[in-house]
């Protein structure tokens, strides 16, 4: 495994998990296969993140708020699954400091669903090792759009002053408000595009898009991605070397 230096760690890593579809239509199996696969998959590298390489901050994008648009039946399996996720692997979380943020409008989500993920999120807020934030019906675009509303509100209500309305306020009512904006963004399946995932947190990213599909990224290759993101010039809008 390349060895990667600790101080040039992005603090936050955020991952587009695409594939688990096509991965399964390559091995003749359904697609709620390839979604378990995918959860394996994500297991795989919240422990390797957590334990491993001491990673503050990982971000998946479980679930889109333009999924629902998908077959009931695998809607409902990926319901399932991050259900079955945060009720089984509660007690791993724990021992292992990991704190469970969602990020999303969770008002949509079945309940038996949403009060699973709450409970979890609420269970392990004490933790002090890796924040793991999950993305459930998320959109970026509606989540912006929600943080102007709020804005407008506030500033509509005498609650904040016109000059008040600043970036670091606007950020304070994004789902991620309290989270750095990801160092590094993670696509995986070859798909080069970020699909309405985190557009206002992404500004000075840098963006990865192995060809791997979402159930076969190993923490190998997400070593050899964080080995390259270390040699990247962030320059944040100046000029090299200063």
């Amino acid at each position: 495994m390349e060895e990667l230096k600790r101080a040039g760690l992005p603090k936050h890593v955020a991952i587009i998990l695409d594939g688990n579809g096509r991965w399964a239509q390559q091995r003749n199996l359904s697609r709620t296969e390839g979604h378990f696969a995918g959860a394996q998959a994500a297991e795989r590298l919240i422990r390797f993140a957590a334990s491993d390489l001491g990673l503050r901050f990982l971000t998946l994008y479980a679930f889109s708020a333009e999924n629902w648009r998908r077959p009931k039946q695998e809607v409902d399996a990926l319901m399932g699954l991050l259900k079955q996720f945060a009720i089984e692997k509660l007690p791993d979380l724990k021992r292992g400091g990991i704190r469970l943020r969602i990020a999303g409008d969770v008002a949509r989500v079945p309940q038996e669903t949403r009060e699973a993920v709450e409970y979890v999120t609420a269970e392990t807020a004490a933790g002090e090792g890796l924040t793991l934030t999950i993305a459930i019906n998320y959109g970026a675009q509606q989540e912006i759009l929600r943080a102007c509303k709020l804005m407008v509100q506030a500033v509509a209500s005498g609650e904040l002053s016109e000059a008040e309305v600043t970036p670091e306020n606007f950020e304070a009512n994004l789902y991620t408000a309290g989270i750095p904006d990801p160092d590094l963004i993670i696509r995986t399946s070859g798909e080069q595009r970020l699909s309405n995932f985190l557009l206002w947190q992404a500004a000075y990213a840098e963006l990865a898009f192995p060809d791997t599909l979402w159930p076969d990224f190993t923490p190998e290759e997400f070593t050899k991605i964080l080995g390259e993101f270390q040699k990247r010039d962030r320059r944040f809008g100046s000029v090299g070397g200063e």
